[in-house]
């Protein structure tokens, strides 16, 4: 079992920055693969982000590549998306969510067995 708790989501002006970050308790940290996701408004959940159990691997959508950075704190059992250059797009719910089925990293949702509960970014034009 795994608990997840986003924080760091608000109302931020197009052009500005953001630090998301996700708590995480009950397994081991360093053992599995996290994730960013997203869901915006009359939308399907899409994948933002993912970094491996370790930190040496990460892959991102090609909507936020260049912008979002995902890194993790296993020491602090944390895992952060920091957003720059934020757009009116990009506003959305974002959840973490933890893989523990892949050894490396996968972006599909269907493998992610524990969600957190969500952060709401808005982007203001």
């Amino acid at each position: 079992q795994v608990q997840l708790v986003e924080s760091g989501g608000g109302l931020v002006q197009a052009g500005g920055s953001l630090r998301l970050s996700c708590a995480a308790s009950g397994r081991t940290f360093s053992s599995y693969a996290m994730g960013w996701f997203r869901q915006a408004p009359g939308k399907e959940r899409e994948f933002v982000a993912v970094i491996s159990s370790r930190g040496g691997s990460t892959f991102y959508a090609d909507s936020v590549k260049g912008r979002f950075t995902i890194s993790r704190d296993n020491a602090k059992n944390t895992v952060y998306l920091q957003m720059n250059s934020l757009k009116p797009e990009d506003t959305a719910v974002y959840y973490c969510a933890a893989d523990l089925r892949t050894a490396g990293w996968n972006p599909r949702q269907n493998v992610y067995d524990y969600w957190g509960q969500g952060t709401q970014v808005t982007v203001s034009s």
